[in-house]
């Protein structure tokens, strides 16, 4: 019997049968109506043993990678970084590789690749590995391939090596290494871009900056450097997944595709307490329900931009509003005893090892821990 979900507005059939078809054939349908009619007619010619002709290559395409990865954006809930991702990996490749031809030595020359032939950065190398192997893990799952090679690549597999060095000096004349922001506020920063955001004049300026819903947008920096949480993971929040007796956030989708909860600090309850902005539903004022992407990435825009001026105007020229996530990691790591995986939860990040580059303690901080 074939299996049927229904995903957004369209209905996904899956038809397995060992004996007749190498592979499983998976079949999208706009109504369930229409679906279930053309699997009911499909079976029956199944059970007697005929293929139908629209499914006579099924074998080939069931062999061929982007067909297969094309099938798992389709049925499978992939994050909004994969799917950007995904087309830009299989443009890359070669056309018309397929499933048996993904083996580790496949792997190995693939990333080798990326370094002497396209000379990516080594985060760049890790985000295109990640995106196609988290696609292999679901095609190995469903017996497509027998296992994933990517996940038997080596630990520290996108650092260049003195081969890849000369390979691209050859060519490139340097290797690119990794770029990691680890801006912080300095001391007098965070004091300034509060004055700015209450109102205070921009050093060498005649007035203040006019800030729209500049409450929220207080709060929106507050929540920043007390929960670590992303900005669209904030200005997307809905009243009711702020539970303040019990000290949580409940957040249903963030940018992983998991949910997770988020602690608040006293600091951060005492701050929403006092907010009187926002609607009866949401939080703040910026998002109006619209789950398109194109109009969360204005909004995410629009208020990076608007902070930018903040920060400016408060003489904090190279900081974003990203890195007040960075600065929250860090102050959790800083001002609590609590273990990587702890703070990982917290933070949203899937695999501890990530916070790495959010836990660079400032020697004046470790030096106290010391005899």
């Amino acid at each position: 019997m074939a299996t049927k979900r229904q995903r957004g507005n369209t209905w996904h059939y899956t038809v397995r049968r060992t004996k007749l078809l190498p592979q499983p054939i998976y079949l999208s349908f706009e109504s369930e109506a229409e679906g279930d009619e053309y699997v009911r007619r499909l079976e029956a010619l199944l059970d007697r043993g005929i293929v139908p002709e629209e499914l006579a290559n099924t074998k080939a395409a069931a062999k061929d990678l982007r067909a297969q990865v094309s099938e798992y954006r389709s049925v499978q809930h992939v994050s909004v970084d994969d799917n950007k991702l995904l087309p830009v990996v299989l443009a890359r490749l070669p056309i018309g590789i397929t499933l048996p031809e993904l083996t580790f030595t496949w792997a190995t020359a693939w990333v080798s690749s990326m370094k002497r032939d396209q000379n990516l950065a080594p985060s760049t190398i890790r985000h295109h590995v990640g995106a196609l192997s988290r696609a292999l893990d679901w095609l190995a799952a469903h017996g497509a391939v027998p296992l994933n090679p990517l996940r038997l690549l080596p630990r520290g597999y996108s650092t260049y090596t003195p081969d890849d060095v000369i390979a691209v000096s050859k060519i490139e004349g340097a290797i690119k290494a990794d770029v990691e922001r680890d801006r912080r506020l300095e001391p007098g920063e965070e004091d300034r871009i509060r004055a700015i955001l209450a109102g205070a004049k921009p050093e060498g300026r005649q007035r203040p900056l006019e800030l729209r819903h500049s409450e929220a947008l207080t709060l929106l920096f507050d929540m920043a450097l007390e929960s670590a949480m992303r900005m669209r993971e904030m200005y997307t929040l809905e009243r009711s997944q702020i539970d303040l007796e019990r000290r949580t956030i409940f957040l249903s989708k963030t940018k992983n595709g998991s949910k997770r909860q988020v602690p608040m600090s006293s600091v951060l309850v005492a701050k929403l307490t006092a907010y009187g902005g926002g609607s009866e539903l949401r939080q703040f004022p910026w998002w109006d329900g619209n789950p398109d992407k194109k109009a969360l990435a204005k909004i995410t825009s629009q208020l990076s931009r608007q902070f930018d001026r903040i920060f400016q105007a408060a003489g904090c020229n190279d900081l974003n509003f990203h890195d007040m996530r960075h600065e929250a990691t860090s102050r959790l790591y800083e001002r609590t005893t609590l273990s990587d995986l702890k703070i990982a939860s917290i933070t949203g990040h899937r695999d501890p090892r990530q916070l790495k580059r959010y836990a660079n303690l400032r020697a004046s901080t470790l030096a106290d821990h010391l005899w």
